[in-house]
């Protein structure tokens, strides 16, 4: 039964800068919940109760959020709100959360390995912050049954336009026993657009067998001097392969600027208490917009 949870939450973010100058990028918030929630919430529903932080200097904040705060409890049960008191005394009961340092920035696979002590011999899921699975989806769940059901390592597979193949792992796949499910057996790091040996790329959920942890000990680094992840699971691969599942549900990459933006937006579009009168305002900001549009594109030709 897997029941861990490591999220690598060390990086510095130098994508979302200059937000993240000094505020942790997993504590930006994506409408009124900071990004790490999302993805602590998502390993709550899929029933991992143990999360650990991989983090760094400068990002206690991450802890600091699922903590209890006396003083803010008092002050809002005083005021008798309520519902903002469910809100925050909640975080602290989604799930038992602990953190280790990664001393130095030295890849992702190496922070995988700072959770080792922690996990122990159990299988254990891997999230990343910049990666955001529409929460209203199971998609965790079905990688757990995955692994539970073939003991194999699981990986979340999206599939991208071939050109942008060079930002991203891509999996060699063959047919799998389900729909949208692949065995896994090699994985190229940022290929070359005609050397892609297919369209899809590995994103950030992972459901691994503690055995990754003595791979990623006898990895070398790789570019730049980091130990990478992706060598670790070419090796699992090459011993069996691992499975990929096909991303079934929205997901949005918010350590890019626009897929920031966007996850803002379609997130606070599905929620009932902002959703109609968001989608209202856009439709008039789009109409807005084509107005003004059609206007200039008028005034240039006459």
């Amino acid at each position: 039964m897997v029941r861990k949870a490591l999220l690598p939450v060390a990086g510095l973010g130098t994508r979302s800068l200059p937000a993240t100058k000094a505020v942790p990028k997993e504590l930006l918030p994506l409408v009124d919940k900071p990004a790490i929630q999302y993805l602590v919430e998502e390993c709550s529903r899929a029933g991992l109760d143990d999360v650990v932080f991989v983090t760094s200097a400068g990002k206690s904040g991450l802890e600091d959020h699922f903590d209890r705060l006396p003083g803010l409890e008092a002050a809002l049960a005083a005021k008798g709100k309520e519902d903002e008191l469910a809100l925050v005394t909640g975080l602290a009961e989604l799930a038992s959360i602990h953190s280790v340092r990664q001393p130095e920035p030295l890849g992702l696979g190496h922070a995988v390995l700072m959770g080792a002590d922690h996990v122990g011999d159990e299988s254990f899921a891997v999230l990343l912050g910049d990666d955001i699975v529409d929460p209203n989806t199971a998609f965790l769940e079905r990688m757990i049954a995955t692994h539970e059901r073939t003991g194999r390592g699981v990986i979340a597979l999206l599939e991208v336009e071939p050109e942008a193949a060079k930002l991203y792992g891509i999996a060699s796949v063959q047919p799998g026993d389900a729909d949208d499910e692949f065995l896994v057996t090699d994985l190229v790091e940022k290929p070359p657009v005609d050397e892609a040996p297919s369209n899809l790329a590995v994103i950030g959920r992972y459901v691994l067998p503690s055995t990754i942890f003595e791979v990623l000990r006898d990895t070398p680094p790789g570019r730049g001097g980091e130990i990478q992840l992706t060598d670790a699971l070419r090796t699992l691969a090459q011993d069996e392969p691992l499975v990929g599942i096909r991303v079934d549900a929205p997901r949005y990459d918010i350590g890019d600027k626009l897929g920031f933006v966007t996850a803002t937006v379609s997130l606070a579009a599905e929620r009932p208490d902002l959703g109609p009168a968001l989608l209202d305002w856009l439709r008039d900001f789009l109409a807005g917009q084509d107005a003004a549009s059609g206007a200039a594109s008028r005034g240039g030709s006459a």
